[in-house]
């Protein structure tokens, strides 16, 4: 990792660490993000070996996720490893703060689990998202190495921006596997509420189960006394005809303690999560029965009761085979809402109250929970959803420099959904990274734009970017396509900066210019997403009139308190745009 002539200039390192943050924003897997870190990062600083955990479910465990420069096997003997192990990974979990040791000896005292890989000094840096430590980055170098400030701060960066990214993907796709599971309840709902001909509508619903939940879909209902299959779905069509076979000539046991009769005699449902061959013999009734049902290759089973107005009516049995999955209590709750919708009619209120709140929750995983800053500036900021099923793309923070200045910012990403939350949490991370680099406006819109112009986005952001300086009693202006703020003197008045003097990000690499505005103690500035001031069949400019007459009146309010107040005040109760406040008011 170190060239003939030793390390890297600092400038050139402290480059590619930049452009390491940079690609994390672009990560689409976590698979992506530990490549990123163990790769590209440990080569940017110079690292020997890199490596990359997340902390596990059960938050005893650590998993190796990534290694770079390792010995043969050490991926496999350090796949999984407790928690409580002395290793600079396990502690930068367990302690939530960056380790540096240099030295062999202080190394090997300080953590005889690691394994000597020549190491003179050790880095580790936790990964923090939504104030938990999720996981850490490692780095050794075999030479004894320091680390300059900017370099320490940037790996830091590095690691936010590595959680953050982490986050996202997660809450991406634990977003994705819910929105799944509920559109698939709406469209079986559907077709079991809209269609007349009851057993075509059973038979649609069986489908739909195949193979995004189950291998195999029965639904059986009651008949003169007996269970009828009614339905039947397979991954594999040609054992669609044996199913129907195992059902005709092995009928369930009316008496049996478990199985489909059980669950039509009780109305409680039945998960069985593994189907061992031992459970087959025992419900065999002969040898011809439990071949049939060992070619089906069954590994677990959820049967959920048909009710209908009080009464059980049927059952549906998902089934998993070729998959090799085993069903889990959640399946069997979404097999019983399956079933309730099946047979009466949909609660489109539940539903979409479900569906928001998976959206709210991501995009809460991408906004912050909470902004600080120093005894020199009061904050204030406010977020709320359209009450649409779709997540928005609206973002803003706020970071406090070393030296006092004050790095506002707020965007908006046009469009909806996940592919919106997403960019919105790349943008949103850029911006910090090369805000980190250097705070001026024009220079990270530029690099915005270089990064939109390089990576390409299907989507188009407006991003409003602010630099408070109390030393020169300033706030520097930078827009790109956003509505612009309303400045509130310390005398009670607003000024109404002037609109964007640039395109939106996405749309090309023009020359971004910026605006100084003079910035005193007891001047706030407040910043919005268009969802605050738009309304129908009116002029966005009527808006900002609106809401700079509405600020003026508020001024002295403090910045949380002046936010909710701007949101009663201005904003249009039938929007269908989420709304993004953020305001910052100089102290001293």
């Amino acid at each position: 990792m170190i060239g003939p002539d030793g390390p890297a200039p600092l400038s050139e390192r402290l480059t590619r660490l930049a452009r390491v943050t940079g690609e994390l924003v672009d990560a689409d897997s976590v698979e992506a993000v530990c490549k990123a870190v163990v790769t590209y990062g440990a080569e940017a600083v110079g690292a020997d070996v890199a490596s990359m955990s997340l902390l596990g479910d059960d938050r005893r465990t650590v998993r190796l996720m990534a290694l770079s420069g390792g010995h043969a096997g050490d991926e496999e003997t350090w796949r999984t490893y407790p928690l409580g192990l002395r290793t600079p990974s396990a502690e930068a979990i367990r302690t939530g703060s960056r380790l540096l040791v240099t030295g062999r000896e202080d190394i090997a005292r300080r953590f005889p689990d690691m394994p000597d890989r020549g190491g003179r000094t050790v880095v580790a840096l936790p990964l923090t998202a939504r104030g938990s430590v999720i996981g850490a980055i490692g780095l050794v170098f075999t030479h004894a190495r320091e680390l300059d400030d900017a370099e320490v701060e940037l790996l830091e960066i590095l690691a936010s921006a590595c959680a953050q990214s982490v986050g996202r993907i997660t809450a991406q796709d634990d977003a994705g596997r819910q929105a799944a599971r509920l559109a698939f309840l709406i469209e079986a709902a559907t077709e079991l509420a809209g269609s007349l001909d009851y057993q075509e509508t059973l038979g649609n619903v069986a489908r739909l189960a195949v193979p995004t939940f189950a291998d195999w879909c029965a639904i059986d209902v009651v008949d003169d006394g007996r269970l009828r299959r009614l339905a039947v779905a397979h991954v594999d069509p040609a054992k669609v005809e044996l199913a129907h076979q195992l059902a005709e000539r092995y009928p369930p046991d009316p008496d049996g303690t478990y199985g489909a009769w059980q669950v039509m005699r009780t109305g409680r449902s039945e998960l069985i999560p593994e189907i061992t061959d031992e459970l087959i013999a025992a419900a065999a009734v002969d040898e011809d029965h439990a071949a049939i049902a060992r070619a089906l290759h069954l590994r677990s089973a959820v049967t959920v009761p048909l009710m209908a107005r009080g009464r059980v009516r049927g059952v549906i049995t998902w089934v998993t085979a070729e998959s090799e999955r085993h069903f889990t209590i959640d399946d069997l709750v979404l097999a019983e809402e399956l079933a309730k919708r099946a047979a009466v009619s949909l609660d489109n209120a539940e539903l979409h109250s479900e569906t928001l709140a998976a959206a709210v929750q991501l995009q809460r995983a991408v906004l912050p929970d909470s902004l600080s800053a120093s005894s020199r500036w009061d904050l204030g900021h406010h977020y709320s959803p359209a009450g649409r099923t779709e997540v928005g793309g609206d973002f803003y923070d706020v970071v406090e420099l070393d030296d006092g200045r004050l790095v506002m910012f707020i965007g908006d990403v046009m469009g909806r959904g996940v592919g919106a939350a997403a960019a919105m949490a790349q943008v949103r991370a850029a911006v910090r990274a090369y805000a980190s680099l250097d705070p001026s406006p024009a220079l990270v819109l530029a690099r915005l734009d270089a990064m939109f112009e390089r990576y390409g986005s299907e989507q188009l952001v407006t991003l409003l970017y602010l630099l408070a300086d109390p030393q020169a009693d300033t706030v520097t202006v930078a827009n790109a396509g956003h509505p612009p703020p309303v400045l509130l003197r310390a005398d009670g008045s607003a000024q109404q900066l002037p609109s964007a003097d640039g395109p939106p990000l996405g749309v090309g690499a023009p020359r971004r210019t910026e605006e100084h505005v003079a910035f005193a103690p007891g001047d706030a500035v407040v910043a919005f997403t268009d969802g605050l001031i738009e309304r129908r069949g009116e002029d966005i400019t009527d808006g900002q009139e609106r809401l700079a007459g509405a600020a003026a009146a508020l001024a002295g309010e403090p910045p949380a308190e002046l936010v909710q107040s701007l949101v009663e005040r201005v904003c249009d109760p039938s929007r269908d745009d989420d709304v993004a406040v953020l305001a910052a008011r100089r102290v001293v």
